[in-house]
Formats: C-alpha cells, structure tokens, sequence
C-alpha cells in the first residue's frame, strides 16, 4: 500500500479538542484530492486553530495574528499554481483580522478559508471572542458578549461572499464534504466549522452542537441568496450546516491583465533595468 502523501505530526492540543478531528478530516481530503504537498500552502495566525499548518506535511506560513488572509491572498496571487488553505480560530479572523475577512471576500482570491469556530480564545485561556454567546444573567457562561454576537455567516454574506458553508468538528463525513467543496470552489471560500474547547468552554461543548447541528435538506438553494440570508441568521436550537450559498463569479486573477497569461508571477522575468527604473522613481 502506498504511503500518504499527507501525514500529520504531533500536537500540542488538550485532549478532546476539536481540531484534532479538523486536522485529521483535512488530512484525509488533502490525501483524497491527490494534490502533490510542495503545491498545497496551509497558512495560519496565532492561535491553537493557526497551528494547523505546524502539524501536517505540506508548505507552512505563520504570521501574525489576524493577518494569516492578506499573507495567503498574496502567496496566491504570486503563484496560481498553490492551493492555498487558511487555518484560523474564530478570535484570530472575525476579531483582530476582522478588517482582512471583509477585504479579501472582497477581492475574491481563489484561497480557503477554515475557521475553527469555538466560540472562545482558547489560547489566551478563555476570553470571549467576537462568537460567544451573548450574556444572560441566568446563563453563567466563564465568557459571554457584553454586546450583539458576531455572525461571520451573515456578515460574509452581506461583503459577496461566493461561497459559504458551516459544519461540525463531530460529523467528520460532512465536514469533508465542506472542506473538498471550498478547496474545489474558484474563489474565496469559507467554511466555519463549530468545535469544542474542551478546557475554556463549558457551555458550547461538543453535546451542546450535537444536539443542535441539522444538515440543510434538497430543498435549500444555495444560489439564492436571500434564502442563504435566512439561515445565516438561524442559530439557536437549531443550527444549519451545509453550503448557504455558492456562486461563481470571477475571481481576482479573472481581473488582472498581468495574470492572465497563466504564467505564476514568481515565474516571469523581471529585467534588471525594470526594478532599477522603479527604484529610481522613488529617489
């Protein structure tokens, strides 16, 4: 039998935490899409979902935190050839990075985007993040939102977002499906995935989404996107997973008469001359 050409490494993640079962699916579709390692780049922020790219056999970029978009946005852009993966807790892009999440769903950069979305920092030991629920004094969460709860679903949406989707660390075979869909989409594409912090987070725990998760069946659309609105918006005892909403629209090197030729930009020849002429500009 051969080898995957995919492994992973040992982590530093407590026990029962969800990333395991995000970096395990990840593993496996990396593994069943056949890409070669040396063409994947996995790119992540600060935090224990930005460790992703530390653990797993392919290209790695860690930067700092809430700016891993623009790094993978840009790794992109200099060479059409990568698949690009970006690894991010929900603090790490919808708070400090929360400028780049509406840019570059804007710029449409042909990059995936899993968040690991535990309602909570987990690295900095339990601070509510932009998703915490919001506090109830009947409801004694460790962390709560002392104002409205981010929706980065409805908020992705709202920037023209081409691809959206949630699912659940717990159900491995639907969040395949999520990830091997992003991966394949022409253009950015997020997929929020709802994970337990086992450690910080007592009241979002994997029993707390078990129950609560529902698939969305055959009758949604999701190139509608007011239908797409809609359930963006449902979170509660109920919660869709699944594609909200797909769409394909060109993609930021669709745009740029300097990528149109195929050709990587890391590949193209600059002349000495050129570079001189720009330096010299700015004297």
């Amino acid at each position: 039998m051969n080898k995957p050409a995919f492994t992973t490494y040992d982590t530093a993640w407590c026990p029962g935490c969800g990333n395991f079962a995000i970096l395990e699916t990840l593993t496996g579709v990396l593994n069943q899409l056949a890409t070669p390692p040396h063409q994947v780049v996995l790119v992540g922020g600060i935090g224990q979902a930005a460790k992703t790219n530390q653990y797993i056999t392919a290209n790695g970029f860690s930067g700092l935190h809430g700016r891993s978009l623009p790094a993978a946005a840009a790794i992109k852009i200099a060479n059409n050839d990568l698949t690009v993966i970006v690894n991010t807790g929900d603090g790490d892009s919808y708070g400090e990075g929360g400028n780049h999440f509406l840019h570059n769903i804007r710029r449409n950069v042909d990059i995936t985007h899993f968040v690991h979305d535990n309602q909570i920092y987990g690295l900095t030991k339990g601070q509510p993040s932009p998703t915490s629920d919001p506090c109830d004094p009947l409801h004694k969460a460790a962390a709560c939102n002392m104002g409205a709860t981010f929706n980065p679903l409805l908020v992705a949406l709202a920037a023209g977002a081409t691809f959206v989707a949630r699912s659940f660390s717990g159900d491995k075979k639907h969040l395949a499906d999520m990830m091997a869909a992003a991966i394949k989409h022409p253009g950015y594409a997020l997929v929020d995935i709802l994970q337990p912090c086992v450690s910080f987070n007592k009241i979002n725990t994997f029993a707390y989404y078990k129950q609560r998760v529902k698939p969305l069946d055959d009758r949604h659309d999701p190139t509608n996107k007011l239908a797409a609105i809609e359930k963006a918006m449902e979170f509660g005892d109920t919660i869709p997973i699944g594609i909200l909403y797909q769409q394909a629209t060109p993609t930021y090197a669709d745009k740029r008469p300097e990528l149109f030729d195929n050709i990587p930009l890391v590949d193209k020849h600059v002349p000495q001359s050129a570079i001189e002429t720009l330096i010299k500009s700015y004297i």
